[in-house]
């Protein structure tokens, strides 16, 4: 019924868009439509199939209702979290279950994940632009003014770039020129840590533990910190991080037994907590399970 009633509204808020197209009133129903909009982007629909099928409608809706609206944080906000969930969630992860049966069409799979991984990064850096004139430049010179003009509202943007961005590149390893802009990419969760390192309930600070993973140069110490830091602020609700480290360290460390020892943790978790993210990682943890004889 949720659902059902979500789809009804969003057709609503588009006929109404179409209808009112060129009236005087546009820009202040397309603000509506954007604030309605990015408070309707969380879920606790937890069947991955529903799921999967709403999510391409709600992000070209909102996607559109964005380009009326540029200058909605929260709308921009909404869609880059959107994207970059449905990339890692759907796509990214279809073309790894398909790597061992047919390379070709992972890729061509990988390659569309990538696209959707940085159409979500253009959308949170657009609106950090726009809000923070000459952000981007300002990351690229490690500027240390702008943890001071970065807001408490603008975080979450903030995580959402480097989340995608984190995405595109770990997709993007042949290319040189993309691999490069790793440090910025650390540089903004790191900023968004700095000034709320609590926020999305340790899902930064688990972003944190895998950029230190992942990063040349990284400390596997450091990056076991910030995961145990993340499930410490998950308060045991949040499958993500136990996923995340199990994929990070133990993986690394070729640890089978801690592997499936934090990955059948996350399964408990997500079986007692049940919602979308919850049953993402939920699917992800045991198919690494099932991988497992593959990975060590």
């Amino acid at each position: 019924m949720l659902l059902f009633q979500r789809f009804t509204y969003y057709c609503v808020v588009l006929l109404s868009i179409q209808a009112l197209a060129g009236c005087a009133v546009k820009p202040f129903v397309m603000d509506k439509a954007a604030d309605a909009l990015a408070t309707q982007g969380q879920s606790d629909e937890d069947d991955i199939i529903l799921a999967r099928e709403a999510g391409a409608f709600y992000l070209k809706l909102s996607e559109s209702v964005l380009k009326e609206s540029p200058g909605n944080l929260k709308l921009a906000e909404s869609v880059s979290a959107g994207f970059t969930q449905y990339a890692y969630a759907f796509v990214a992860f279809d073309a790894e279950k398909l790597e061992s049966q047919d390379a070709k069409a992972a890729q061509r799979i990988r390659e569309r994940a990538a696209r959707l991984y940085l159409r979500a990064n253009q959308h949170a850096m657009r609106a950090l632009e726009k809000s923070i004139p000459g952000f981007k430049q300002a990351l690229i010179q490690n500027d240390p003014q702008l943890l001071t003009r970065l807001k408490q509202d603008q975080v979450g943007l903030a995580y959402w770039a480097a989340a995608s961005w984190g995405g595109f590149i770990s997709l993007s390893k042949d290319d040189p020129d993309k691999v490069a802009d790793l440090p910025l990419a650390v540089n903004l969760a790191s900023l968004a840590w700095k000034k709320n390192p609590d926020f999305n309930r340790g899902g930064l600070t688990s972003l944190m533990g895998t950029f230190e993973a992942s990063r040349p140069g990284g400390s596997m110490a450091l990056a076991e910190k910030y995961f145990d830091q993340a499930i410490t602020q998950s308060k045991g609700e949040i499958a993500g991080p136990w996923v995340a480290k199990a994929e990070s360290i133990a993986l690394k460390k070729q640890d089978q037994k801690v592997f499936t020892q934090w990955l059948n943790q996350a399964i408990q978790i997500a079986k007692a907590h049940r919602n979308l993210e919850n049953e993402v990682m939920r699917e992800r943890a045991m198919w690494l399970l099932e991988m497992a004889d593959d990975l060590f």
